[in-house]
């Protein structure tokens, strides 16, 4: 994979951080309200068991999952290409997981939640996967020991299979909130994890490619 390939993933997820320094701005701004009495803030303000509030939390899970992983087969390859890859996922991923909470304690909202995961996408009855499983496409407690055992080639090849399915759970889960949520600033930024991600998942399939590997099925 090459140079310009990667750089073209890390301008995208770039620029969906730029987007998404302006998006906690202006959900701060319109929380703030004038004062007015007039009940608008309030209705844009998000309820508990709303889309809103369930993509922050569940998304918020997500990507700390991810961070995770990056780190550890950032210290377990010497390749360039994807320590950057995995040092672009984990400042991109961490940026955002940092501004989904931030919005939950703008909307005094709960981190946490009885409901099950996914409840905010109709698909909280589905069977929570079991060993850690908790969401579309995160890794198992078996599958992230595991990976914190390999290193060169096959650290690099299991990472990236996990995270290929990573990134399609998660923009399983960005979709949800673009036609669920109802705050318009973070279904703008759940868009560009989907743009950034997509990008991604194409070098991946191409980094696995060089290394003779495929998806995990």
């Amino acid at each position: 994979m090459s140079r310009r390939a990667i750089g073209w993933a890390a301008g995208a997820a770039a620029a969906v951080l730029v987007a998404a320094g302006a998006v906690t701005y202006a959900v701060a701004d319109s929380g703030s309200g004038s004062g007015s009495g007039d009940g608008k803030a309030a209705q844009r303000t998000p309820t508990a068991d709303s889309a809103d509030a369930g993509f922050a939390r569940d998304m918020a899970v997500h990507h700390q999952q991810a961070v995770e992983m990056s780190y550890i087969v950032r210290d377990h390859t010497k390749n360039e290409e994807v320590r950057r890859l995995a040092y672009d996922i984990a400042q991109t991923q961490a940026n955002q997981r940092g501004m989904l909470l931030g919005w939950l304690d703008l909307w005094g909202l709960p981190k946490v939640s009885a409901d099950p995961p996914m409840t905010w996408m109709g698909m909280g009855d589905m069977v929570t996967a079991k060993d850690g499983s908790l969401m579309p496409g995160m890794a198992t407690n078996t599958q992230m020991k595991k990976l914190a055992t390999l290193n060169g080639k096959q650290a690099e090849i299991f990472y990236l299979q996990l995270m290929t399915n990573h990134h399609k759970g998660g923009i399983h889960m960005a979709e949800g909130c673009v036609a669920k949520c109802t705050v318009g600033v973070e279904k703008r930024l759940a868009q560009g994890m989907v743009d950034a991600q997509q990008s991604e998942l194409q070098v991946m399939a191409g980094m696995l490619k060089e290394r003779g590997a495929e998806p995990l099925s």
